[in-house]
């Protein structure tokens, strides 16, 4: 660079550009003015400028002397305030300083509040709990124990027994003061509460007294046999064991009274081996002989005798002094049903009785009652295998089998499960016998001669007859509570009746007696069993298959006898023609004129052969018309195929074809047999 150039200075062309942007610059440049001129103009201005604020000053001098003055006055005010204020700050600090002191005293004021509240509050009841009013000595040892203050102060004495005890082991001081007051009330009550019980478990022994009054009146102050239990065991053990004893004798006094006097309503003639299904009849003991009810009951039919099961099973039961005015006789399972019945009402109210007064449970509850009813049903277990050892009514023992098992489910809806062991003791009675009265019953069946039971007609046997109402009978009480033991038994038996029914069908000479025998003994216990039971047991189901392959057999064998020359050839006919022998069938021609000749002359003659052989061979009216009615279809179904044989050539060429009878005219004619029932 040459050594004159001037070195440009960046600051300097800031200030200059900035003084250019001025207004009053801006306005000399615009107007062309000498910045010279311009510039000393200024300068002028300024100082005259000056000039007058002096003059200015001078003559407002006195004005800002006193304003001097002022704000000298002004700061001295100032000063004082700012001491006022510093000492106001120093006292805030201190009642601060005192506001927390108090706040903290307040703190410590208040817990030591609550500590005397909770303090006097503990104190109290512990006093409360501690002394002993003369409310309390005054009704301990004056008032009636049923009185109601007696009973609420005993309340309260009991638990001031209990707190002074607790005190005791805290070695409390003030326990000694009431000890003996409190011992000597807790005396005197458990020895009127021991007077109480006894007197009101005498009241027991009373001759026709109705114990649950007293039971009752005892419930109500329960309380009182727990505060013998906490207080003294050795009375309260007192008061149990009298109880037991008393009722214990109670209970066996009466069932061993009621148990005598029901066996005298019971009937005199009572089933005996004589009794069996295959017994033979008598003279003097036919079937159709119907022995009085006042003096036996039914043997092989249930009858009414199921109602113990349903209508009677918690009806009331029997007051045997009114029943022997009246002369009534009943069967051995209404008078076990009333036994039992007393039984079951009279050992839940005692178990329930046991168990909330001497709050026990579970098996010491069991121990107690097996003390009141132990002997009881000792004499009820005697009672009932005294009648079974020699019964022979298998219906009355089965009813009292499920009587059983009935009141067993009744005792548990009770949530008494105390006579679950006499359950199985008397199930284990009866089954036993029940298995070899029935048994007896199959070997009796098994055993007979049919020779010496030889049918004098076609009608249904005797014993076919009774195999009938026993198994309708058995079947219908085992419904409801089914005993797979029972469907064994009666399996057994039901294959041996079957033997003895065709045994004793064998002893007719002809296929055609034999068929009518066996159809109406398979239908007489059909009716009995479909009568008296569901629709759909085994037994129904066996004997209707019976039934029907015995009536089918039977309307081939009728209509063979009117209308065999016609079925004979049918059959022979169609295995010619199944095997295609033409040569055969024309063979037949002579004979099939003479079918059609016969028949036409004779088939109304025959229909009425057969609808009076048919309805006069069963006695009873509606399987006679239902097996007249079978015939007739299967004669309609022969002629059917009879017809069609002859539309086949070479018999469609017969002459005799002509004659024949038309089918609808043989429909219609058999119309005439059907009943009007």
């Amino acid at each position: 660079m040459a050594g004159n150039e001037e070195v440009s200075d960046p600051t300097a062309e800031d200030d200059i550009q900035g003084h250019l942007q001025d207004d009053v610059i801006k306005e000399a440049l615009a107007s062309g003015l000498d910045l010279r001129e311009y510039s000393k103009k200024v300068e002028k201005e300024l100082e005259e400028a000056e000039s007058a604020s002096i003059a200015d000053y001078i003559a407002e001098s006195s004005n800002i002397a006193a304003l001097h003055n002022q704000i000298s006055s002004c700061d001295g005010i100032l000063a004082r305030m700012e001491g006022l204020l510093t000492a106001f700050q120093t006292d805030l600090g201190s009642i601060s300083s005192e506001i927390l002191s108090l706040q903290q005293q307040s703190v410590e004021m208040n817990l030591r509040l609550k500590n005397r509240q909770a303090v006097r509050g503990e104190l109290s009841q512990f006093v409360d709990d501690m002394v002993v009013t003369e409310q309390m000595i005054n009704t301990i040892l004056e008032a009636p124990v049923t009185d109601t203050q007696f009973y609420e102060q005993l309340h309260i004495l009991n638990h001031k027994i209990v707190f002074l005890n607790e005190q005791s082991f805290r070695d409390a001081k003030s326990c000694a003061d009431v000890k003996d007051v409190v011992e000597k009330l807790k005396i005197k009550a458990v020895a009127k509460i021991r007077e109480y019980f006894l007197q009101k478990i005498n009241q027991f022994k009373k001759p026709l007294t109705n114990y649950q009054v007293p039971q009752n009146a005892i419930l109500k102050f329960k309380f009182y046999f727990q505060f013998l239990q906490s207080m003294n065991r050795e009375v309260a053990k007192e008061i149990r064991e009298e109880y037991t004893d008393t009722m214990s004798k109670i209970m066996f006094s009466y069932f061993k009274s009621y148990t005598g006097r029901l066996s005298k309503l019971q009937f005199e003639e009572s089933a005996s081996r004589d009794d069996l299904l295959g017994a033979e009849e008598t003279t003097a003991k036919g079937f159709f002989f119907k022995p009085s009810l006042k003096n036996k009951t039914t043997v092989f039919s249930v009858g009414c005798r199921d109602d113990v099961l349903t209508s009677q099973l918690e009806a009331p039961i029997i007051v045997p002094h009114a029943q022997q005015k009246s002369e009534t006789k009943y069967p051995f399972e209404m008078l076990f049903r009333s036994i039992q019945f007393a039984l079951v009402d009279n050992a839940c109210r005692e178990y329930l009785f046991l168990s909330e007064l001497f709050m026990v449970e579970g098996q010491n509850a069991q121990d107690l009652f097996n003390i009141v009813f132990g002997k009881t049903l000792q004499v009820l277990t005697k009672h009932t295998d005294t009648y079974v050892t020699d019964s022979y009514d298998s219906i009355a023992i089965f009813l009292c089998i499920h009587l059983v098992q009935r009141y067993q489910l009744l005792c548990h809806k009770r949530c008494v499960p105390g006579l679950d062991k006499y359950w199985e003791t008397v199930n284990a009675i009866l089954w036993p016998r029940l298995t070899q009265v029935l048994e007896l019953n199959i070997q009796s069946v098994k055993d007979c001669d049919p020779l010496r039971m030889k049918p004098s007609d076609l009608r249904p046997h005797y014993i076919t007859r009774r195999y009938a109402e026993f198994s309708a009978a058995i079947v219908g009480i085992n419904e409801t509570f089914p005993h797979e033991q029972m469907h064994k038994l009666l399996a057994y038996l039901q294959e041996e009746v079957e033997g003895l029914i065709l045994r004793l069908a064998s002893t007719f000479p002809g296929r055609k007696e034999q068929l009518l025998f066996l159809i109406n003994n398979y239908d007489v216990i059909m009716s009995i069993i479909l009568e008296r039971t569901r629709d759909d047991t085994k037994e129904s189901d066996a004997f209707r298959e019976q039934l029907r392959a015995r009536s089918e057999e039977f309307v081939e064998q009728i209509l063979q006898a009117h209308f065999g020359y016609l079925i004979s050839w049918i059959k022979e006919a169609e295995k010619k023609l199944e095997k295609g022998d033409v040569e055969g069938l024309k063979q037949e021609e002579k004979r099939v004129s003479q079918i059609i000749t016969t028949f036409g002359t004779e088939w109304k003659v025959s229909l009425d052969r057969i609808n009076g052989e048919t309805l006069s061979s069963f006695p009873n009216l509606k399987l006679g018309t239902g097996i007249l009615q079978q015939s007739l279809t299967t004669l309609l179904q022969y002629y059917h195929r009879f017809t069609r044989l002859m539309s086949v050539a070479p018999l469609s060429q017969v002459p005799a074809a002509s004659q024949l009878i038309n089918i609808h005219q043989l429909m219609v004619e058999v119309k005439r047999y059907k009943p009007s029932f």
